[in-house]
């Protein structure tokens, strides 16, 4: 192969590492709805009733060697203690390996935004934006007392 066309190809493969890089970082800590059929309760995560809040739950996946679960620990808890009747719980998948299959996590910390019912409303993976969980969780709350 000619010396040109070697690098033709080569900044073909880096744009395209670069575009698939960019559509994974915006991805990344996005909001998505769930499937209606998914629940969290305390019982599926072996955690008493008192861990789960009245109105919604933050439920965080975690590992012990995932660098941004301590932020994200962070933040969920801040947003969580703002707001009456709900709660922050974090729950470490290094000890608990059978529920990442489970609730299908394919990257830590992933977040799941759960009402009082213990329908997961909206999944995270990564680390979650400030922003979005608080706007998520009001609508939550606005719809629980309509």
């Amino acid at each position: 192969m000619d010396p040109v066309t070697a690098l033709v190809v080569l900044g073909a493969i880096v744009l395209v590492a670069v575009a698939i890089g960019i559509v994974l970082r915006r991805r990344d800590g996005r909001v998505r709805a769930t499937p209606a059929a998914e629940a969290a309760t305390p019982a599926s995560l072996d955690l008493p009733e008192s861990a789960f809040g009245a109105h919604a739950t933050l439920v965080q996946f975690s590992t012990e060697y995932c660098t941004r679960c301590p932020a994200t620990r962070r933040v969920l808890g801040g947003i969580a203690r703002e707001r009456d009747g709900v709660a922050h719980v974090d729950v470490d998948l290094t000890r608990r390996p059978d529920l990442t299959r489970r609730f299908g996590v394919l990257q830590t910390p992933t977040t799941l935004i759960v009402d009082a019912s213990g329908a997961v409303r909206a999944r995270i993976g990564g680390a979650p934006r400030p922003h979005d969980v608080a706007r998520e969780l009001d609508r939550l709350l606005e719809d629980a007392h309509a």
